[in-house]
Formats: C-alpha cells, sequence, structure tokens
C-alpha cells in the first residue's frame, strides 16, 4: 500500500503482512519500521507495518501452541503439521526413513523456478514440495515467485519452518519438515531454499545460506537422495561468486560430513565456465579426500532442453538482478539439480 510519513508528507510504499496486522484500511494510522528505506538496503528494502494503531483487536488464536518470530513483539502463534493438535502429527512422527526421495538444497531463492523446471522435464506430474527455510525473508508472502508457481501447479506445497511463516502449512524444523512434506503432502521430492534476501559479508563463513549444510546433513540423515543446486554464475562482478561460488565451495568443501550429489554438465556440452565448475568439484574432492572425509558424486546431465524450461516458468526468472540473458549459467545449474532430482522417478 501507499502511505503517507508524519514526519515529512512523503509517500512510500509499504508492506503489511496479514496474518501479523491484518489489513488496513485508508485513514488507518499505522506504524511502521523505515530502517530499510533509509539505508537504501536491497535485502528488506521496503516499508513494514509494525502495527495498526486503529485496527480493531483479534483474540482468536488457533489450535496449536507453536510461535513463530518468538521473543519479538510481533510473535505469533500458528498451527503447525507437527504439533500435538495436527493430524499429521502422528504420522510425521512415525516416519522412519525418506527412503531415498529426492531432496534438492539450494542457497538461493531465485534457484526455486529453475529447479523446478528442470524437475518437471522429466516428471511433469509428479508432486514437489517446496520446503521455506527462515535463512532469509521470513513471510513466504514476500515470495511473489513462490506465489506464481503454485498457483500454476509447479509446486504442490510449501511449508514454512523454523521462524519463517506463511506457508500452505507451518513446520518447527527442515527434518520435520521433510516427514511432512512425505507423509501429509505425498511428496515425490522435496526443494529446500530460503526465501528472498540472501545476506552476505564477503567473507568465508558470513553468509545465510551457510545453513544450505544443515538442510543436506539433515535430508542425508533421513534417508534422502540429497542434491546441491550449486550456487553459480558466469556474469557476477564479484570475483568470489564467478564460476562455482565460494558460498557453495565452503559449503561442499568445509561444511560438510555427508557426501552429496553435485549436477554439472555432460562433456560434449561443456563452456568454457562448465569446466573451471567442475574443476572445482575436483579440487572440493581432493581436500575431502585428505580430511578423510567422502568425495562429493558429481553427476553429469544434458542440458538439452532446460533453457526452454526455464523460459517457460510463469515467472520472470532473476539473480541478484540479472535475468536469463545476463547469466544463464546459474540458472542452468539449478535446472540441472532439478533434473538429476526426477531422475528416480523414471528409473
Amino acid at each position: 500500500m501507499w502511505v503517507s510519513l508524519d514526519s515529512d508528507g512523503s509517500r512510500v510504499s509499504a508492506l503489511a503482512y496479514l496474518d501479523m496486522v491484518g489489513a488496513p484500511e485508508p485513514g488507518d494510522r499505522l506504524l511502521l519500521n523505515t530502517n530499510a528505506l533509509h539505508k537504501g538496503l536491497g535485502t528488506g528494502g521496503d516499508a513494514f507495518v509494525v502495527a495498526n494503531l486503529d485496527a480493531e483487536g483479534n483474540t482468536a488464536l488457533p489450535e496449536g501452541h507453536m510461535m513463530k518470530a518468538r521473543y519479538t513483539p510481533q510473535q505469533m502463534m500458528v498451527d503447525a503439521l507437527d504439533d500435538p493438535s495436527s493430524p499429521a502429527h502422528d504420522a510425521i512422527d512415525a516416519l522412519e526413513d525418506l527412503d531415498g526421495m529426492s531432496v534438492v538444497v539450494a542457497g538461493l531463492h531465485s534457484a526455486v523456478g529453475p529447479i523446478a523446471a528442470g524437475f518437471r522435464t522429466l516428471s511433469p506430474q509428479a508432486r514437489l514440495v517446496y520446503v521455506y527455510t527462515d535463512w532469509a525473508a521470513l513471510p513466504v508472502a514476500y515470495s511473489r515467485a513462490n506465489a506464481r508457481l503454485r498457483e500454476e501447479g509447479l509446486i504442490a506445497a510449501t511449508i514454512s519452518t523454523g521462524q519463517s511463516f506463511g506457508g500452505d502449512a507451518e513446520a518447527i524444523s527442515v527434518p520435520s519438515a521433510l516427514a511432512a512434506a512425505r507423509t501429509h503432502y505425498e511428496a515425490d521430492a522435496v526443494i529446500i531454499a530460503q526465501g528472498p534476501g540472501n545476506l552476505g559479508t564477503g567473507t568465508r563463513w558470513g553468509f545465510g545460506s551457510i545453513a544450505v549444510a544443515d538442510a543436506l546433513h539433515a535430508a542425508s540423515a533421513m534417508g534422502a537422495r540429497a542434491i546441491l543446486a550449486p550456487r553459480v554464475s558466469e556474469a557476477d562482478p564479484r570475483a568470489r561468486h564467478v564460476g562455482l561460488s565460494h558460498h557453495s565451495h565452503i559449503v561442499l568443501e568445509r561444511m560438510l560430513f555427508t557426501s552429496v550429489e553435485v549436477p554439472e554438465i555432460c562433456h560434449t556440452e561443456r563452456r568454457a565456465i562448465d569446466k573451471d565448475i567442475s574443476g572445482a568439484y575436483e579440487i572440493i574432492n581432493e581436500v575431502r579426500h585428505k580430511r578423510g572425509l567422502a568425495p562429493h558424486h558429481v553427476v553429469g546431465s544434458s542440458g538439452e532442453g532446460l533453457d526452454d524450461a526455464i523460459c517457460d516458468l510463469p515467472i520472470r526468472v532473476s539473480t541478484m538482478g540479472r535475468g536469463f540473458d545476463e547469466d544463464h549459467a546459474s540458472f542452468l545449474y539449478s535446472a540441472l539439480a532439478g533434473r538429476i532430482a526426477a531422475t528416480r522417478l523414471t528409473q
């Protein structure tokens, strides 16, 4: 909505999450958080409604007792699939093993659409569930891409985990969400990724998507086929993200005890950047060997048809402001990971 600021009368665009503050009406007095606007940030760069001073109180509470945004002034209670009051609780609790179900984990929200596109080139009717994590934007409603992918049926359901909220269902943890995806939504495969707004510091350890390692460990521990959709780029102005991004490199080389699958383009289709990425995988596996860890499984796949699949998505793919033609490799490798995930269903 458009909001007029008391301070100087200027008009700014603001977001209100209906689950938290309801739907403001014209003339309502709103308390806003404008920190990101003053800083000119891309991450969280909007005005947000903290409270509607003219709203009537809502005392209705859900059946469950799971609290999101815990111990903050805006903590909110939600119904969760793994709550004891949920009809899905017993099935989630009883799940022993994911039985090799493919789980694709990505460090960027921009990978979700291409992963779904690649997956559906081989398994167009399969059920793909998105586990939305709390590594970046907490409200699922902030993702227009997720809304469109859900509307068009490319994603069967979205489960918000941890402190994130607003999915088709809530779960307390990534493992619970994986169990719920399998037992409640009958998922054939799962994508795990954060919402919009990855935060990084340029340091080896300081970036939000380092939690990719936790998700891959969880998937592997639960008996899933754990696949990383690597962050790659051929156009990022920052050298540390060109080729295989240092974000994916540090996760694969240093943060993972388990071995996972990573995609590469088949030899006959390789360009220079593809050779660089394959070379990075080799270096990573050499380091892992010296540390006594099993090598990651590099899975070759053809990119045939993936460009069309990505371009046919009901969303315009974009990463760090760059579109498909500007940073082709970024989207291709996510789609390759999705295609690899679907191979289990076609064998």
